[in-house]
């Protein structure tokens, strides 16, 4: 995905990440329950958090080609949790990655990450705010990065 956002950070913004349906399209992915999403505007990523995420990335800058990645695996043990692993990619290098389940773990009153385990449908999702042009690649061969 390229990202040209004209103006301030602070007039527009994309969001890149998954979802669990329903969702609701007013909000931007990692701000509901059942999501997680790196944000263009302060780099942060979110999982079920409208409270400010952590800090992740560098911001985006416009010319930048990003994208977002999960690689799902199998439980440790029976009856445990699937390995998940999210990861964010900058112009065709893995830019950074983490436990879907870190924030879970951290605090039992946020980090909802059910439906995102990879049992049901889980959906890419790009959201914005502003003036904001970008193009979406999801075939295999027009990736810049190669896992």
């Amino acid at each position: 995905m390229g990202s040209n956002v004209p103006g301030s950070e602070g007039d527009a913004g994309i969001a890149l990440g998954f979802l669990a349906p329903p969702y609701p399209a007013w909000r931007l992915p990692g701000w509901h329950r059942g999501s997680l999403g790196v944000h263009g505007d302060d780099g942060r990523r979110y999982v079920d958090d409208s409270d400010g995420g952590l800090d992740f990335v560098r911001a985006f800058r416009r010319g930048d080609i990003v994208g977002i990645g999960m690689v799902h695996g199998l439980p440790v043990y029976a009856g445990g949790k699937p390995k998940v692993e999210v990861f964010f990619t900058r112009n065709g290098r893995q830019e950074g990655k983490w436990d879907l389940f870190e924030e879970k773990d951290r605090d039992q009153e946020g980090g909802d990450v059910r439906g995102l385990e990879g049992e049901f449908d889980l959906l890419a999702a790009v959201g914005c705010f502003g003036a904001v042009e970008f193009e979406v690649r999801f075939r295999a061969e027009e990736w810049k990065f190669r896992p």
